[in-house]
């Protein structure tokens, strides 16, 4: 049998869960890095996620504490799909993406993790990039760090 580690989920197994928002991002020193934003405007901010689905799954997040599409204002979902845009166009030149999958997930019954504050996630493909761990053994392997993969991404961003 083979073993696959997967260190970069210790932490979120033994961190306390809060109760605050996990996309709601205080604005503090070095928050863009605590944070991986790869990217932040008036409205929204692209950001990598914690807990992929595969390697450069980033999120497009608005700043505003909003729960649906029908919430937003005009020009914040110009711009929330204008950064959506960009960063797909990105993923395709930074990791070579062959397809990338865009969704979001909104309500319990569609499997919303986190309700209450709309995301869209974007996460890039390969051929034949998954085998039989998640189909069979419900885990992803991931071929990097999260942190490097921030630093990898960070300058197609900028």
């Amino acid at each position: 049998m083979q073993t696959i580690h997967a260190p970069w989920r210790i932490g979120y197994i033994l961190s306390p869960k809060g109760k605050g928002c996990f996309l709601c991002v205080k604005r503090t020193r070095g928050y863009k890095r605590r944070h991986y934003i790869l990217r932040e405007t008036d409205a929204c901010y692209v950001m990598l996620n914690k807990y992929p689905y595969s390697a450069a799954h980033v999120m497009v997040v608005p700043k505003r504490h909003i729960a649906d599409l029908d919430c937003f204002e005009p020009d914040e979902l110009l711009d929330f799909i204008t950064l959506t845009r960009d960063a797909a166009r990105i993923l395709k030149k930074a990791v070579g993406a062959q397809g990338l999958n865009l969704g979001a997930n909104l309500g319990k019954a569609a499997g919303a993790g986190l309700e209450e504050h709309f995301h869209f996630h974007i996460v890039p493909r390969w051929n034949a990039d998954h085998n039989f761990m998640p189909v069979l053994g419900k885990t992803y392997v991931l071929p990097e760090y999260l942190a490097d993969t921030y630093e990898r991404l960070l300058p197609f961003f900028e």
